[in-house]
């Protein structure tokens, strides 16, 4: 996967002058997009479209009516903030595209992001509020088509609310002048009724909802337990991602991938609380430490976690240490790996003909080596088992179900980094998984049962 070319920003384009060259319908859309923002355009063709004619009788733009030659662009282009080569001949366009750049003035050659130094997104216009999709020039029907679906989400009066908010800002500043407490004043309403009255011009309503939530902001802090899913960020709940846009700060570990991290509010500190296999970078009890100094201190602290915070991820532990502490905690649901990797790997991991029952186990072996395990229970027909953290101890697994009577021709699957890009699913038995999967690398979970030769390749 290559890195991303464009950095998506916002351009003041009050008086700046714009160069536009084309004078067809290509131009007029450029134009179409700049005028309501203030830009100084002049239209460089030969030719006009109706439509760019009209603008001109208006006196909205300036046009020289002149052919693109290398002089005409070598003496106009220096003089811009931003040139739209926009004609139906791409010579031309690559042309001023060249002069462009040899300036140092940004240039957008349309349909043709090669030479272009900025492209133009589909843009959502609630103004002030502006929404921008971009596909890095790579698939602007798509592009377009994300417009369609937030259009379809986004309120008509947005920018009523985003007016009324900055109308409000010099207000807040002097009657919160704390930072945190302010940011946290504005979230609590735009979460709540205030940002609806707003919306529908009640501005009244909306100040009193303001006041109140400034009133509130100064409460203590509190801890969200969180789970994040087995690793694709299309699994995190609308709750997780709430929660993930609201916190001042976010403990977390090697479980948690980058594209999950990167939908936490981009200014909460990241605190790294290790949780290597075999290897913690902080012992748990020094990680709830933290957490409930943090809380303590007035902050809203994410602590997020792979899979499900109640499936093999301490979250009773740390829900039962900052109860005790009196820090106020709340927990949200995540996919647990077991669900998760079984249903992307394409296993059920229930089935009328062969499962009635799953049972989710821990491999962890002990300090010393062994697995302490309900064998009895475990090693039984008529169910699925999945192994959380026990790829380490994968040959003694197998070994300790053959040695309480599953046969060594009982299927079995490793699942590798399950959900994410790179997933592997590697299949076999009791008897032949261990030397399949020699190979694989944590995070990986492990599903024993008949339902393994049920898998569909997705």
């Amino acid at each position: 996967m290559t890195e991303p070319r464009y950095l998506p920003v916002a351009l003041r384009l009050d008086g700046a002058s714009v160069l536009v060259i084309g004078g067809g319908n290509v131009a007029a859309n450029k134009i179409r997009l700049l005028l309501p923002r203030s830009a100084n355009i002049t239209v460089l063709s030969p030719d006009l479209a109706p439509e760019i004619v009209q603008w001109l009788e208006q006196g909205r733009l300036s046009h020289l009516a002149q052919a693109a030659e290398t002089e005409t662009l070598s003496t106009l282009i220096p003089r811009m903030r931003l040139v739209f080569a926009a004609t139906d001949d791409e010579s031309v366009n690559r042309l001023a595209a060249r002069i462009a750049r040899d300036s140092n003035v940004p240039v957008c050659a349309v349909d043709d992001p090669e030479p272009s130094t900025f492209i133009t997104p589909a843009i959502v216009d609630r103004h002030p509020v502006q929404i921008a999709i971009s596909t890095g020039g790579a698939a602007p029907v798509l592009a377009r088509r994300l417009r369609t679906q937030i259009e379809t989400l986004v309120p008509e009066a947005t920018g009523a609310l985003a007016r009324f908010m900055q109308s409000r800002r010099p207000w807040m500043r002097r009657t919160a002048p704390d930072g945190p407490a302010r940011r946290r004043a504005w979230e609590d309403f735009v979460d709540g009724p205030g940002a609806e009255a707003a919306l529908r011009g009640d501005e009244a309503q909306a100040d009193q909802a303001l006041a109140a939530a400034v009133q509130g902001a100064a409460r203590q802090g509190e801890v969200w337990l969180v789970g994040a899913g087995p690793g694709d960020p299309d699994l995190l709940t609308l709750g997780a991602l709430r929660l993930m846009q609201n916190a001042d700060c976010v403990l977390y570990d090697q479980l948690i991938p980058e594209p999950i991290l990167e939908r936490v509010r981009r200014d909460a500190e990241r605190v790294f609380v290790g949780k290597r296999m075999s290897h913690h970078i902080m012992p748990q009890g020094d990680i709830n430490a933290e957490m409930i100094r943090r809380a303590r201190m007035g902050q809203r602290v994410l602590r997020l976690k792979g899979g499900d915070p109640f499936v093999f991820g301490r979250g009773g532990e740390e829900m039962a240490a900052l109860a005790e502490a009196g820090v106020t905690v709340r927990v949200m649901p995540g996919v647990t790996a077991a669900s998760g990797c079984g249903a992307y790997a394409g296993i059920p991991l229930t089935h009328r003909d062969c499962a009635q029952a799953c049972l989710l186990v821990t491999g962890h072996a002990r300090a010393d080596g062994t697995l302490d395990l309900p064998w009895d229970s475990i090693a039984r027909r008529g169910q699925t088992v999945v192994f959380y953290m026990g790829l380490s101890s994968l040959r003694e697994l197998c070994a300790a179900l053959m040695a309480h009577g599953l046969p060594g021709s009982w299927p079995a699957a490793v699942v590798e980094r399950g959900t994410q890009p790179g997933q592997q699913v590697i299949t076999g038995t009791l008897q032949t998984l261990p030397d399949h999967a020699v190979q694989a690398r944590s995070p990986a979970l492990i599903i024993v049962g008949e339902v393994v030769e049920k898998r569909v390749v997705l």
